[in-house]
């Protein structure tokens, strides 16, 4: 066991900065009378394109990179606009195969969702009490 302080994960360091800033983008909406959700994808479209940046020059620099799975859970929580924004922007996360197979896997992934979602509120089972229709 070697001295020192103890390393705090790079994901929840990575992850408590998205956070914060995605909490602080939800309680400006609320406090200006917007709703909280266009504070939430707000929040976390700026929050993933602050994490892309910082990565990039991170990775110039040669200091604490974010992790991948940081940047695809961003992405999945609906960072993905912000995502694609970025790698084009910076030039980041564009060569990897793995990521971007998983990037565009996510993207994917939320397409389907939106479609089911928009198909589902047009045509709500019969079985779906009025109430929620």
């Amino acid at each position: 066991m070697s001295g020192g302080a103890p390393h705090s994960s790079p994901f929840a360091i990575f992850s408590l900065a998205a956070l914060l800033v995605v909490g602080g983008a939800m309680a400006l909406a609320l406090d200006a009378g917007l709703p909280p959700l266009l504070g939430y994808i707000g929040g976390i479209n700026l929050a993933t394109m602050a994490l892309y940046g910082y990565d990039k020059r991170a990775a110039v620099k040669n200091r604490l990179r974010v992790p991948e799975n940081v940047l695809h859970v961003v992405a999945l929580l609906g960072g993905s606009p912000a995502a694609l924004l970025s790698q084009r922007m910076f030039r980041h996360k564009t060569a990897k195969t793995s990521f971007r197979v998983s990037f565009w896997l996510i993207v994917v992934v939320q397409v389907a969702l939106i479609a089911a979602a928009l198909w589902w509120r047009r045509h709500p089972p019969a079985w779906l009490p009025d109430a929620l229709r």
